[in-house]
């Protein structure tokens, strides 16, 4: 979905032409696969980081990405779907020796070029999952980017819709009911976009992993916990998400249309192409645009990819060389709290990812697909205080969840890629003190509002200025 498009407009021509080459290149993907075309660069790690741009005084969203993104002049900071948001990428690096510093130092350095910027325009960039002071009336059509390829899927979903209203209805703490005519819902769902390179022969294995551990990541980066002046889940980007860019009406909801936003069904079992071929047979085509490009550059089959999001979406990219690779997209983080925080976020998730995927038996083995999906929906609503069901068959807190296992196992595979010692230790005890201390982004919010009783805009001028003392989220007083 990064890149732009010509038209906003589409014919019933464009839909079957673009079905054609897509099928033809599920069908080359799958060729590749099984002749092991796929470069095997496994381990290198790259994230996208969301965030928003606030106004100085209300800390309401500014919808001025245009003009900012015209004067940050910097081609690793990119539009999203709102005018008030950015989103920042990085390099991809190789996770050995000191990649975990160096990707701090290198997103801390475009953070900091965002934040000057900002201030040109009485701005501030902010790192959140939902930022609490955002409005309904703001997220109109108006406040999109200046993108076409916006507008149309826009179109797309709601002509799926028949015209028929986005339904939110979230029962937290409190309780969302309310009905939107677009999907700039969605904007307000800021995240943490963590890539993961495998190599194919264990692609599955990882992909698998990446589900397994979707829970805990949630339950100790949860960072969203209010939706327009309403308490909901830990993680309410989960659940406002989900509805925010559904094709299905309420009146569908026996419907067989597959949910375009989803944790899945089932573990992957053969291979990751059987991910695309599902893409290919069940999801409707939502943007019908037609390149030019070589069938080997598989473009139609990666747009098409990225109009369904996945919680762990599968991706194809291509090295240097111009070689294939498959890689792992976690989407369950949201953005913040501050930069040390997303970088042992990032830490985590890499050696969780890189423990888990080489566990003998595997995974998917110890643990049926039910149990990790109803843990994912327990984290996103209970954060660390969630009860999740693990690969002993047996109940565990979360936190003791993390601090006897998953600590140790992120260790092992951190040391397993050869990243360096002192760098592992500082960034998982990131993790660790956050858990001790029980104090997520999300439990600073709620005990922060707790205390002072006060309005969103006061709530998001201290969290601001928490953030950007650039304290981790554990050492945040209340």
């Amino acid at each position: 979905m990064g890149q732009e498009i010509s038209t906003s407009h589409f014919t019933e021509k464009d839909f079957h032409e673009f079905n054609l080459r897509l099928r033809r290149e599920t069908d080359l993907l799958n060729e590749y696969i099984n002749n092991k075309v796929f470069s095997n660069g496994h381990g290198v790690g790259g994230f996208e980081l969301e965030a928003w741009l606030v106004h100085d005084q209300t800390y309401s969203p500014s919808a001025n990405n245009k003009n900012y993104l015209k004067a940050l002049n910097n081609p690793l900071v990119e539009t999203e779907l709102a005018a008030f948001n950015i989103e920042i990428n990085t390099p991809p690096q190789k996770l050995y020796g000191c990649a975990l510093k160096n990707m701090h130092n290198e997103l801390m350095d475009t953070w900091n070029k965002c934040i000057l910027t900002a201030r040109e325009f009485n701005n501030h960039v902010m790192m959140i999952g939902i930022l609490p002071t955002v409005r309904d009336e703001e997220l109109v059509i108006g406040n999109m980017s200046d993108k076409k390829r916006y507008r149309a899927l826009n179109d797309q979903v709601m002509l799926q819709r028949k015209g028929q209203p986005i339904y939110i209805d979230i029962e937290g703490n409190e309780h969302l009911i309310m009905t939107h005519s677009d999907v700039m819902l969605e904007s307000i769902t800021t995240a943490f976009q963590i890539q993961f390179q495998v190599d194919s022969d264990v692609a599955v294995r990882f992909y698998n992993a990446s589900m397994v551990l979707s829970a805990p990541m949630i339950s100790v980066t949860a960072n969203s916990p209010y939706v327009f002046n309403k308490d909901l889940w830990a993680e309410s980007r989960i659940p406002l998400f989900e509805q925010s860019v559904t094709i299905k009406t309420p009146h569908e909801k026996t419907s067989s249309k597959p949910r375009r936003v989803t944790f899945g069904n089932k573990y992957a079992s053969h291979s990751l192409v059987d991910l695309f071929i599902d893409n290919c047979n069940n999801y409707e085509i939502l943007l019908p645009i037609l390149f030019e490009e070589d069938i080997s550059q598989f473009c139609h089959l990666r747009l098409h990819n990225g109009t369904i999001w996945r919680w762990n979406r599968p991706l194809i990219g291509f090295d240097e060389q111009g070689d294939p690779h498959l890689r792992i997209e976690h989407r369950v983080i949201p953005s913040g709290p501050t930069m040390i925080d997303t970088i042992a976020n990032a830490t985590f998730f890499f050696g969780l990812i890189q423990g888990m995927g080489t566990m003998n038996p595997p995974v998917e083995e110890r643990i049926p697909f039910d149990n990790i999906e109803k843990n994912f929906y327990e984290s996103a609503k209970y954060g660390l205080n969630a009860s999740l069901h693990w690969l002993d068959g047996k109940y565990h807190s979360v936190k003791s969840l993390i601090l006897e296992e998953l600590l140790p196992l992120s260790c092992q595979g951190l040391e397993q890629l050869g990243l360096d010692s002192q760098d592992i230790n500082y960034y998982l005890n990131i993790i660790s003190e956050r858990v001790n201390k029980h104090q997520t982004g999300t439990d600073w919010q709620r005990a922060f509002q707790k205390k002072y009783r006060c309005d969103m805009k006061e709530l998001t001028r201290q969290y601001l200025e928490n953030q950007m003392s650039g304290e981790p989220v554990h050492r945040w007083v209340i």
